[in-house]
Formats: structure tokens, C-alpha cells, sequence
């Protein structure tokens, strides 16, 4: 049974502000909490679950707190409309403080906002085998429940910069791309062996301040009339035809 004060902590869990305060974030579902344990064991603090899902996963949680806990428990503590056998208090991960982009592909995002997107585009990153995703300081919080619960477990595999985007690119030396309704057509571009790709805000696309550092605007050809693409689809339509 759980006492009133764990209970208050994992919901403060919800808050930006407690998540820093703690250093520690919720992962829920079954799925998620199970890749969490098998990818990431050490970053684990506490998993409280139904006694049939702890009892399923005993292999799993060895070495780890478990916590058997009711329904009506895991519905008070849940950020979710439907709760889902097991939560996981984890770790934060150590912060990214440079990425080096050469060789590789990279997202970068300006003011993704929506966090279902970022969790999206994390997912997306992490199929096609992308890294490392550099964020403005303004994109939605990596440990925001609905973030993590986007990404599907692929929080565990891709690392996030948060930084000063524009500051950053700057720095680099590798051609920077950017999705806009108006350029060099993807479907008949070569996969680049390395390059930026940046990605806009969901209203207002990509600022001003970072098409200025852009040396190559990209396109996905339009056929219909939809005026444009969600972020994270275009982040997937993009990957699937420059990422190696």
C-alpha cells in the first residue's frame, strides 16, 4: 500500500518544475516499463505495479524496488486517461552537453511544442537510426509523461541536446537542411552521408533566426491541397528517404 506522501511525489512527477527539483521522471505501460527495464536497468528507481504484471515480469525486476500496488492506487498516481498495469519512477539521464555531427544525420528542432510530437519524432528518429536530436530551448521537455509515452520506449536509445539552436548551428561545418514547403525535391535527392536536418514549429514553421544559417532548404512535393504536414509525419516522410 502506498502512503500519502509517495503518492503526492509520483504525481508532482507531472511538473516540469518536480521533475528537475528531483531529478527523476514516470515511464507507464507495460511495453514502455518493460523496455525501460531491459534497455536502461540502472536508470530505474522504483516500478509499482498490478501483482500480475510484477509476478509476469519477475525477471525483469531483479535488483530492482518493486512496488505491488491496486487499481485504485495505480489510477491516483497514473498520468494517464486509462491506466495501464505498471508505472516506473526513473532517473533522469546525464545531460548531453555536445553533439558532433559529423558523419552522421542529425535532427534539430525549433520550437517543437507539442510534446505527442516530440515524442513522435523521437520514435521516428530512433527507427531510422538517428542519434542524436538537437532541440531550441523552447521544445517541449523530454521527460514530460506524454513525451516519454510518445517515444515508446525510444527515449531509452536517442540523446537530446537542448541548447541555443541557433548558436549551434552556427558552430557547424556540415550542410544544414530545412524542411520548407519550397525547395530541392527529397524523392530525387541522393542519401546525404552527413547533414542537419532541422524541422519547424508545428504553427509558425521554421524562424527566421535559423534559415539564415540554413544552406539547403528540402521538400516533400505536394499533390493535394492540404496546406501542410504535421511535424512528426514530415520528420518521417523526410528520414525515410535521406537517412541511410
Amino acid at each position: 500500500m502506498l502512503v500519502k506522501s509517495q503518492v503526492k511525489y509520483i504525481q508532482s512527477l507531472g511538473q516540469k518544475k518536480s521533475r528537475d527539483e528531483s531529478g527523476a521522471f514516470i515511464a507507464e505501460g507495460p511495453k514502455i516499463v518493460s523496455e525501460m527495464l531491459q534497455e536502461i536497468p540502472a536508470q530505474v528507481q522504483q516500478v509499482l505495479g498490478l501483482k500480475e504484471w510484477l509476478t509476469d515480469h519477475a525477471g525483469l525486476l531483479k535488483g530492482v524496488e518493486a512496488i505491488e500496488i491496486s487499481p485504485a492506487e495505480l489510477e491516483k498516481i497514473s498520468q494517464l486517461q486509462t491506466p495501464n498495469q505498471v508505472l516506473a519512477v526513473l532517473r533522469k539521464f546525464e545531460q548531453v552537453t555536445q553533439i558532433k555531427p559529423e558523419g552522421k544525420l542529425v535532427l534539430a528542432l525549433d520550437t517543437i511544442q507539442d510534446p505527442g510530437n516530440l515524442g513522435t519524432i523521437i520514435r521516428i528518429a530512433d527507427w531510422f537510426g538517428i542519434e542524436y536530436i538537437v532541440c531550441g530551448q523552447d521544445t517541449a521537455d523530454l521527460y514530460n509523461p506524454k513525451v516519454v509515452q510518445a517515444t515508446m520506449g525510444s527515449i531509452a536509445r536517442v540523446k537530446l541536446l537542448y541548447t541555443d539552436l541557433a548558436g549551434w548551428l552556427a558552430e557547424q561545418k556540415i550542410t544544414v537542411c530545412a524542411a520548407a514547403l519550397e525547395g530541392e525535391d527529397i524523392t530525387a535527392m541522393q542519401k546525404p552521408a552527413e547533414g542537419i536536418i532541422v524541422i519547424g514549429n508545428e504553427s509558425k514553421g521554421i524562424s527566421a533566426d535559423i534559415l539564415k544559417l540554413v544552406t539547403k532548404k528540402i521538400t516533400i512535393p505536394q499533390k493535394g491541397k492540404a496546406e501542410s504536414l504535421n511535424a512528426a509525419v514530415a520528420t518521417g516522410i523526410i528520414l525515410s528517404h535521406l537517412a541511410t
